[in-house]
């Protein structure tokens, strides 16, 4: 069994910064040509690319809003126009509105469900036909501990991650047999631009480096190894899981 992923094509949902150009690195370190998707970030993106092609991978950078099926569509099929296929798909995009889950009205929920969950519903089924005639194929997800444990104004979002790990496991169930294999990763608090948003910024970065066993925060690198090894045959046992990557900050009680 080996990590070698060379002639691999993977399309990388939000990959142009944060955790996304963290496994797109990793990816490409292994050989896999990848498919840097963004949507209002272009610089990022393609500086992501050059970094990709420095490491003597092939990359390009889309620009497409995953939340709106046509452009996730057509995300999965520029890859394949590009690199002949898509044999890893890695649904990483997050967005969403930061309020009392009581004030969330109808579009920031649509809006945050299509972007975080629906996109990786809709990109995989544009890649599983490629997937199927290779005869191998990988899905990872990206989610976080706020699907399973509760923190202010993170209702919508903490929903939509939850989503995420449930179709996770119904993606994994059903292409398991064509060896396509899915999990979701969860990394911890990594310092990135979505941290931004959050009004309690500094207050959750200081409890998380002080409530890590770990000793230090996980960071893009961290996350992008993980996953970049569940895409490998090492790990083609591990199917449908949720992996924690956080420095064992979620097994704390408090």
């Amino acid at each position: 069994m080996s990590e070698d992923l060379r002639g691999k094509s993977a399309v990388i949902t939000g990959s142009g910064r944060g955790i996304g150009r963290g496994i797109a690195l990793a990816l490409a370190r292994r050989g896999c040509n990848i498919t840097v998707n963004y949507f209002r970030h272009r610089e990022e993106a393609e500086a992501t690319v050059a970094d990709i092609e420095a490491l003597g991978a092939h990359a390009i950078a889309v620009k497409a809003h995953v939340g709106r099926d046509e452009e996730a569509q057509a995300l999965v099929q520029t890859a394949v126009d590009r690199f002949g296929g898509v044999d890893i798909f890695v649904g990483n995009a997050a967005s969403g509105v930061l309020k009392p889950i009581t004030e969330i009205d109808e579009k920031a929920w649509e809006w945050t469900v299509n972007i975080n969950a629906r996109s990786i519903l809709v990109g995989v089924q544009a890649a599983v036909p490629y997937m199927r005639r290779a005869g191998w194929g990988r899905v990872i997800t990206v989610t976080s501990i706020g699907s399973r444990r509760v923190f202010p104004e993170y209702g919508v979002v903490g929903v939509s991650k939850a989503a995420i790990e449930a179709l996770t496991r119904y993606l994994a169930v059903e292409l398991a047999p064509d060896n396509i294999i899915a999990n979701c990763i969860s990394p911890g608090v990594v310092i990135t631009g979505a941290l931004d948003f959050f009004p309690r910024r500094e207050e959750m970065i200081a409890y998380a480096e002080q409530n890590t066993p770990a000793g230090r925060l996980v960071t893009p690198e961290d996350v992008g190894e993980v996953a970049a090894w569940l895409c490998t045959d090492a790990a083609r046992m591990i199917v449908g899981q949720t992996i924690e990557i956080d420095g064992g900050y979620s097994l704390l009680a408090m």
